[in-house]
């Protein structure tokens, strides 16, 4: 566990010195999150499975998050001591741990079977103006990934700039859609206080609020900054996890049962590591209740070419990734009979 909490807690601990002292502290900070997680992934160290179940850092990583989120906010728009270049590196390395970090942290926790983790990781994705995310990504993403039903799968051919706008208008839509109709089968008559997307919006609203009674129209223009890059990030990650696998239609209409073959893992020790092994992604879906500690990579698992945090970087220019992807995606649907 060790070396789970030195990946992922690190640049937490340098953003908040960066954006409390400024100095030589931001570029560590952004330096961190960046070249140094190449660097170590290049080591090529393997992580052992643990039984932990790793829940002391993932509420470690929640205090961290509500910790930092709102003092980075303050630092990148209302600061004094702070410079321009300073800002802008602090914006960098707080939106890739919200992205990378805080996101794989919230990932873990809406999993949990406790109520109470559970409650924490839809927060943290409240506080990302992202909590509609929950409900699409257990009620939609997990039944249907690699299917055309969920919409943070991309097929093959799709760049990342598209996937975007599709993703981001569609799992709203989606997760809305699978909680009425979660709601509709209930035996009893729900409240409408109680339903989820009410909790999104007004938990969103409060963030959006605190984020402008910190310092303004300055620090909310940093808060809107940073759950944009954060929000993004997370779909970069589903577009690079799915691109181009997809599951067999059988004759009934209905899809085959996930499996390994149908999400692609970035077994890179260190960024998997500070990501809590969501780049371990195929045991996920497989098992999706199974503590990060424990994910596994075995050799029926598509496999991308570099970490995780590259692959997300190419993503960025479609015809790179194309160049990159689609020939593993056509051999990997070859090797499956497809």
């Amino acid at each position: 566990m060790f070396w789970y909490a030195a990946a992922s807690l690190t640049p937490a601990i340098l953003i908040a010195l960066a954006c409390l002292w400024g100095g030589v502290w931001p570029l560590l900070a952004l330096v961190s999150i960046t070249g140094h997680v190449a660097f170590m992934d290049r080591l090529g160290r393997v992580l052992a499975l643990s039984d932990s179940a790793g829940r002391g850092l993932t509420l470690a990583l929640a205090a961290a998050h509500f910790f930092v989120l709102p003092l980075g906010v303050w630092a990148i728009g209302a600061a004094p001591h702070l410079g321009g270049w300073d800002r802008a590196m602090i914006f960098g390395a707080l939106g890739l741990f919200l992205g990378q970090v805080s996101n794989s942290n919230a990932h873990e926790l809406i999993h949990a079977s406790q109520r109470l983790p559970r409650r924490i990781g839809t927060a943290i994705y409240i506080s990302l103006l992202h909590g509609h995310h929950v409900s699409a990504h257990l009620r939609v993403h997990h039944p249907a990934a690699a299917t055309p039903d969920d919409p943070n799968s991309a097929p093959r051919g799709l760049g990342f700039w598209r996937f975007l706008l599709r993703a981001s208008v569609g799992e709203f839509r989606a997760g809305w859609q699978a909680d009425r109709a979660h709601r509709a089968r209930a035996r009893t008559k729900l409240s409408t206080f109680s339903h989820p997307y009410l909790a999104y919006l007004t938990g969103g609203a409060l963030a959006l609020l605190s984020a402008w009674g910190i310092g303004g129209v300055a620090t909310l223009a940093a808060y809107l900054g940073l759950a944009a890059y954060a929000q993004m990030q997370l779909l970069l990650s589903d577009y690079v996890q799915h691109y181009g696998l997809r599951r067999r239609q059988r004759s009934d209409g209905r899809y085959e049962p996930i499996g390994p073959q149908h999400s692609w893992n970035a077994p890179k020790w260190y960024s998997s590591a500070m990501m809590l092994n969501a780049p371990r992604h195929s045991d996920h879906h497989l098992r999706p209740q199974r503590a990060f500690p424990t994910l596994e990579v075995t050799d029926d698992m598509p496999k991308l070419p570099y970490s995780l945090p590259i692959m997300a970087v190419i993503a960025l220019f479609p015809p790179l990734w194309r160049r990159v992807m689609d020939r593993r995606v056509n051999r990997w649907q070859k090797e499956m009979g497809l």
